[in-house]
């Protein structure tokens, strides 16, 4: 994750388990209404399709904003008759705090939500108060996941989208939506994890901004992925990066598909 906008591109799950619950989160692209190129268009579809076989929609908000994006979201809701509660996060960014209240009143009118639940990610308030709310809303059912079980998703799927954050976070503004991600070979070497990973852009132009002088850009961007990955999985990693060029892949319905986008 990062803070630029559109860095999720899959359906990502995530589990927790508590004694009397279990959640799935399915955390998703964003919902784009200018979807001109091939990737953006995949991601709305991933989008809708998590929003329609969900139970329950969170609709998360940046609390005292609404944007045109939010609209967009909440008429999808709407229009798929879906059962949501609204999240207004980043309540410690309220200044001053008697804002809130009236701006949780104006959310409040904008839909009959099951539930709106002021929160900060961050300082982690309220968070405990989030899950109960949610957990009060899902069908009885058994558990659909194992204990212990975080995600549906492989370790090469973790490791590549971990490059990619680094990556995402060290280029400039335009450059990173032409990125992606492959992890090409995970396996043990001399006691380490050995990974070989390639980092696909679309443009001839972009390899050397994503290499950097001497190669000191990709350099920074491996060894801050590698000692994430390190605290991650508690071992050590070696990691191998390679810069090469697909020509328009976010363009290419192929391309997505082998690089898993959709």
């Amino acid at each position: 994750m990062t803070p630029r906008p559109q860095t999720t591109r899959h359906r990502i799950v995530g589990v927790v388990t508590e004694p009397h619950a279990q959640i799935a989160f399915v955390d998703t692209p964003g919902l784009h209404r200018a979807a001109s190129r091939a990737l953006n268009k995949a991601m709305n579809r991933t989008a809708a399709a998590a929003l329609d076989d969900a139970d329950l929609v969170v609709l998360v908000v940046e609390a005292g904003q609404w944007t045109a994006e939010d609209e967009l979201v909440l008429e999808r809701i709407v229009r798929g008759a879906r059962a949501v509660l609204a999240v207004a996060n980043k309540i410690d960014r309220v200044r001053p705090r008697e804002r809130l209240l009236p701006y949780l009143a104006e959310l409040a009118a904008r839909h009959p939500f099951l539930a709106i639940v002021p929160v900060s990610a961050l300082k982690e308030e309220n968070i405990e108060d989030l899950r109960r709310t949610i957990a009060a809303q899902l069908p009885v059912s058994p558990a659909l996941f194992p204990d212990g079980e975080l995600t549906d998703r492989d370790l090469k799927f973790r490791i590549g989208e971990m490059i990619r954050e680094k990556l995402t976070l060290e280029l400039n503004q335009e450059v990173p939506y032409g990125i992606a991600v492959e992890v090409e070979r995970l396996a043990e070497e001399d006691g380490q994890l050995a990974v070989d990973a390639a980092i696909w852009v679309d443009r001839d132009g972009q390899k050397p901004i994503v290499i950097g002088a001497g190669g000191a850009r990709l350099k920074r961007v491996g060894r801050s992925a590698r000692l994430a990955l390190n605290g991650i999985l508690g071992r050590r990693l070696h990691l191998n990066l390679w810069v090469k060029v697909r020509e328009n892949w976010a363009d290419n319905a192929r391309a997505l598909k082998e690089l898993g986008v959709e």
